[in-house]
């Protein structure tokens, strides 16, 4: 075996140059000079030499994986078997391990038990062996109940007024009474879904008998709290209506745009809504991820009511502003019924291109082609839209009508006048739902589809004109802004003026009370002070 013998070869040297350095420490213990530490005596370094080679000869765990079926093989087998053996022969045995003693059967010990355990005291828990209970103790024959009960009701998402109180426990009689009572206030369709109600239900008259409604208020709106209880014991039940004070100054919130523009507006304190409005409305203006830097200041105004109260409530976005230095910068203000964002000139926000004139599929589209009806090769100057009979046409952009009724080959047919020289013509109506010189807007219906004129069946021939010649539609993509002008205009940019007048956190200071206020207000009690936040020197 090759490599055996280079092994013994390796350990006989091995043991050679130790018994060489064994000699040479002997001699410098004699009395040779050496730099080294002195060696022991030749004695003890030839026997723990000898001992070496003996552990290094005796080889005890061969290598299983080499010279398989060799002597040395399975001599290293047999090793691996014993102690093995004795590896199994000092296995510990498996017992139950006792834990604890089972709970005794004596009435006695079981209370002193139940004494000592941690129960919720929801379900008669007791600590301490002397409250555990004992023969003496009786059950009692009625259980006292408390003679109040206050509790917290939440109008639910579609659920009525008399369902939500009837739930909280008030009687059927006392739930109709109370919502008549409160619809003679304020409309019930106006009580937003999650408005809490301030219960306090007093005494049964008999045992098993609903409890009767002794107080209940509730904010109805954000400037009005509504309140019913009882002027005597007795007493049928009264509705108070209490006027709370509200400030509506708008909230103003500046900061640098710095790394994101969103964060920063968020870490200002701006809410998330207003914040996502903000930048879909300065979006149509500027590439928020090109034109926008860090140094840039931003600038919106948020409706906002706070009531004398404390409570406060954030609104819409009202104005939308970005300083950029010396470039141009952005100012926009909420505007008219539709609550679009106009420019400081009164330009309205860009609406997206054309729409379909009718929700079908391109059946024909622009170019050369052999007339359907005529049978000749001719120019197609539009495109034909597949669509049932009666399907209703829509303008495809804010226009004027310029044109409405018979048209030749085209039959019923509208004309619309658009922006930048651009006019648009539908044909083959059925019916047309527009007059000439009338305005009309985007998405409006004009009419609807037909078969009139030179037509094979329903469906709608759209052309699309610039400067009086006919082009291909579906090359034609634009946009449209409003422009205010007149009055509107002159209102649009005092309103302006006013909005950009408030001052920035104005706010956010709360509403100094008046001297009827502090009247009717009830006295502080000494543990809601302790709520308070107490002042560091």
């Amino acid at each position: 075996m090759p490599a055996s013998g280079a092994t013994q070869r390796i350990r006989v040297k091995l043991s050679a140059q130790r018994k060489a350095q064994g000699e040479k420490q002997t001699v410098a213990g004699l009395g040779e000079t050496s730099d080294e530490t002195p060696a022991r005596p030749a004695s003890f370094s030839a026997m723990r030499d000898r001992v070496y080679c003996s552990i290094e000869n005796l080889d005890i765990a061969p290598d299983l994986g080499a010279d398989i079926g060799s002597r040395r093989w399975f001599r290293g087998l047999g090793t691996f078997v014993g102690l093995s053996v004795v590896a199994l022969a000092f296995w510990p045995d498996f017992a139950p391990l006792e834990a604890a003693s089972p709970l005794p059967d004596d009435a006695e010990v079981v209370g002193e038990f139940r004494s000592h355990m941690i129960t919720p005291l929801a379900l008669g828990a007791d600590t301490g062996r002397r409250m555990g209970p004992t023969a003496l103790v009786r059950p009692l024959a009625e259980a006292p109940e408390r003679p109040q009960m206050q509790m917290l009701a939440t109008l639910g998402r579609g659920e009525s007024l008399e369902r939500t109180l009837r739930r909280a426990g008030i009687g059927s009689a006392e739930a109709e009474s109370v919502t008549s009572l409160i619809a003679g206030a304020v409309d019930l369709e106006e009580l937003e879904a999650g408005t809490q109600i301030d219960i306090t239900l007093g005494r049964r008259p008999e045992p098993g008998a609903t409890r009767p409604l002794e107080q209940l208020s509730f904010r109805a709106r954000f400037n009005l709290e509504l309140k019913i209880d009882r002027l005597d014991e007795d007493g049928p039940l009264a509705l108070t209506r209490r006027l709370i004070r509200v400030d509506d100054t708008p909230l103003r919130i500046r900061g640098t745009v710095g790394d994101s523009l969103y964060r920063s507006a968020r870490a200002a304190g701006a809410p998330a809504s207003a914040v996502q409005a903000y930048l879909k409305a300065v979006g149509q203006d500027v590439n928020l991820q090109r034109d926008v830097r860090s140094t840039d200041q931003f600038d919106m105004i948020i409706s906002h009511r706070r009531a004398a109260t404390g409570e406060r409530q954030a609104g819409q976005l009202l104005y939308a502003g970005l300083d950029r230095g010396s470039r141009n910068g952005v100012s926009l203000m909420r505007w008219g019924k539709d609550g679009e964002f106009y420019s400081a000139d009164g330009e309205g926000e860009e609406k997206g291109g054309l729409i379909a004139p009718v929700p079908g599929r391109m059946s024909s589209r622009y170019g050369m082609r052999r007339h359907p009806v005529l049978g000749y090769r001719r120019m197609h100057a539009g495109v034909d839209f597949r669509a049932r009979h009666g399907t209703p046409i829509v303008a495809v952009t804010d226009g004027r009508v310029t044109g409405a009724g018979r048209m030749g080959g085209c039959g019923n047919a509208v004309r619309l006048r658009h922006g930048n020289g651009i006019d648009t013509r539908y044909c083959h109506m059925s019916r047309i739902a527009v007059q000439r010189g009338q305005s009309v807007k985007r998405g409006q219906v004009i009419g609807y589809v037909g078969s009139t004129g030179l037509s094979t069946g329903p469906h709608l021939h759209y052309e699309m004109y610039r400067g009086g010649k006919h082009v291909n539609p579906t090359s034609v993509s634009f946009v449209t802004r409003r422009q205010l002008s007149g009055d509107e205009l002159g209102r649009f940019r005092e309103t302006l003026q006013k909005l950009k007048q408030v001052e920035e956190g104005a706010a956010l200071a709360d509403l100094e009370q008046t001297a009827e206020e502090a009247a009717t207000a009830e006295p502080e009690r000494e543990i809601d002070k302790l709520d308070r936040p107490r002042k560091v020197s």
